[in-house]
């Protein structure tokens, strides 16, 4: 065995070239009302391709500038994969096993569960390994050929599909039978619902607990959720086999583009029935329901709450949605937000700002006594600990109020007021030619 640098990377040659792959992540979700559809385009040139020399160890293609243009674009050397390992399964796995092993691996490998550097990559194997061994004809191939036969034959392999694709194809279809790519029960998890809360600035800072109307849909109480007129049997869907989903291949100078498609038939359920009269063949009727809802202290505008389970409800035993609640907060006249801290701006005349003097201050708290202290400079912020908002889900801290101070400097004067200033100002002259000496 050798191993064969290209650029950063290493590929470890086992009597064969490595093979060279450009893939270009194309693969994305368009989702409308009616169709979920799901394309991907796979990029590969074989060892016998032209479009690669054999005895190349460096691939130019375009310019660097046109190639880092091409964002999501890479260049792979990479050496054949023992699948089984991956998953930890024997060569005669069954199918049921085969599955087993990649729900509990991609559950702790999964980016959002898993930090850990690496676990990513690790995820995306793991993907790779399922697709191809849960695959009858992929798996034969890959039993007789390894790897390369895969690529050789011009299939697509698990590298060129979104990894977070299959995970939530599974794990959305926990109903589905073993044989996952032969039948379909149709459970679809519920949409989730939104609610818009409007809350005056002070429920906002101490939180507050509010009862909601909130209108969703829920199970229909005719046919029980199944969408079927009582007394009828469904059928399985022709269009699709039952499988919910239709896949076109298109193969293309540059390699297979294939589409896959909520079937329009049967609107993924993978079954045809007479529609119930209730719910119009849809399973679910709109219904009103009030619910308790504890608001935290600490929210402010465009914070979103959840509560799980209350959203739309599944069809054919999907899990229910879960309902996020926005808050929108309406301002104070007087006092302002900024994070956790409260600002307030107060006006004292110049001879208080001179003397000092203590002023009524308004807070979330009420109104609180505030000490200007003597010689107070115009714009000075003056600081009121703890009279702020409090922390989000920390109600032990919170932020303080800020008194911005404006003194005010009178247009006019009466004679004895300008007299009274004047003869200050004398005094004050004489202090500085004292000084002086």
């Amino acid at each position: 065995m050798a191993i064969t640098p290209v650029g950063s990377t290493s590929a470890a040659q086992w009597g064969i070239h490595p093979q060279l792959l450009l893939r270009s992540s194309i693969t994305g979700k368009i989702a409308s009302s009616s169709h979920n559809v799901t394309s991907r385009v796979s990029f590969m040139a074989a060892p016998s391709s032209s479009f690669f020399s054999r005895d190349s160890t460096l691939l130019n293609v375009g310019s660097p500038q046109t190639f880092n243009r091409r964002k999501g674009s890479r260049l792979i050397v990479r050496a054949d994969a023992d699948y089984y390992s991956v998953l930890g399964v024997s060569r005669n796995a069954s199918k049921s096993e085969i599955k087993s092993a990649y729900r509990k691996l991609a559950r702790s490998y999964h980016p959002d569960v898993n930090k850990e550097p690496g676990a990513e990559q690790k995820f995306k194997e793991i993907s790779n390994a399922y697709e191809v061994l849960s695959d009858d004809e992929k798996r034969s191939i890959y039993d007789r050929f390894g790897e390369a036969g895969l690529k050789g034959s011009g299939m697509g392999m698990g590298d060129f599909s979104n990894p977070f694709d299959l995970f939530e194809s599974l794990f959305e279809g926990m109903n589905r039978g073993a044989g996952s790519r032969g039948s379909w029960n149709g459970a679809i998890d519920g949409e989730d619902e939104y609610y818009s809360l409007v809350l005056n600035f002070k429920e906002a800072v101490f939180g507050i607990e509010k009862e909601i109307e909130i209108s969703r849909l829920e199970s229909c109480g005719t046919c029980n959720g199944s969408g079927a007129k009582p007394g009828t049997t469904p059928s399985r869907c022709s269009t699709c086999g039952g499988q919910g989903r239709v896949v076109s291949s298109t193969r293309t100078p540059l390699g297979i583009f294939q589409q896959s498609m909520t079937c329009s038939s049967c609107n993924g359920t993978g079954e045809i029935s007479t529609p119930c009269n209730t719910c119009s063949g849809d399973g679910r009727v709109r219904k009103s329901k009030r619910i308790s809802l504890k608001v935290p202290a600490g929210v402010d505008s465009g914070s979103r709450l959840r509560v799980r389970n209350e959203g739309n409800a599944g069809r054919k035993g999907g899990s229910p949605g879960d309902l996020f609640v926005v808050i929108e907060v309406i301002s104070d006249p007087v006092l302002k937000r900024d994070d956790t801290n409260i600002l307030y701006t107060c006006k004292v005349s110049y001879i208080d700002a001179i003397l000092g003097t203590t002023i009524k201050v308004p807070t979330v708290d009420g109104i609180v006594d505030l000490k200007i202290p003597a010689g107070t400079q115009p714009n000075t912020t003056l600081v009121m600990a703890k009279k702020g908002v409090p922390f989000l889900n920390k109600n032990n801290m919170r932020g303080d109020q800020l008194v911005r101070v404006q003194v005010e400097i009178p247009k006019r004067l009466s004679n004895d007021e300008r007299k009274l200033i004047e003869e200050l100002a004398d005094l004050s002259k004489g202090k500085t030619a004292t000084s002086r000496r």
